[in-house]
């Protein structure tokens, strides 16, 4: 008898993943933002207990071409992946690989330390890392007798 583990938040991450998709398809053209992301890169976020670590998959995409920005609390990453040019002589069978641009936002807690965010890019994985600020102490304040 085989024993098969059931890890039902998996289905509501999956479907979690494929809204974020097509709403990022169907955003208004109001939203200059939005409207750029022809695809969504997936994400992981990790919290250590230092930093938090974002690693997004972008296999294809050029270092060079991606964007890392943080304001009032917000990470932005953007960038764009370039399709591949074709020759007229090869018939195209079948087209999966999504080229064009990709925007994501994520917000971070009043603890990171903006200031000293870095990123790297290697093997079409991006890795994010944010450093936490060191936790302030609450202080035991003394009542006097008057």
């Amino acid at each position: 008898m085989n024993l098969t583990r059931f890890e039902p938040w998996s289905i509501v991450d999956m479907l979690n993943r494929d809204l974020d998709r097509l709403a990022a398809r169907r955003m208004p053209a109001g939203d200059s933002e939005a409207a750029v992301s022809d695809w969504l890169p997936a994400v992981d976020v990790i919290e250590e207990k230092d930093r938090f670590v974002l690693r997004a998959d972008l296999p294809g995409v050029d270092p060079a071409d991606i964007e890392v920005s943080m304001d009032a609390g917000v990470l932005s990453i953007a960038g764009q992946r370039l399709q591949e040019s074709r020759s007229e002589d090869v018939g195209l069978q079948r087209m999966e690989r999504v080229s064009g641009r990709f925007f994501r936002r994520f917000s971070l807690p009043d603890t990171t330390d903006a200031e000293n965010i870095k990123a790297q890019c290697r093997n079409g994985i991006l890795e994010v890392s944010i450093p936490k600020l060191p936790e302030i102490q609450a202080r035991r304040i003394e009542v006097e007798a008057a």
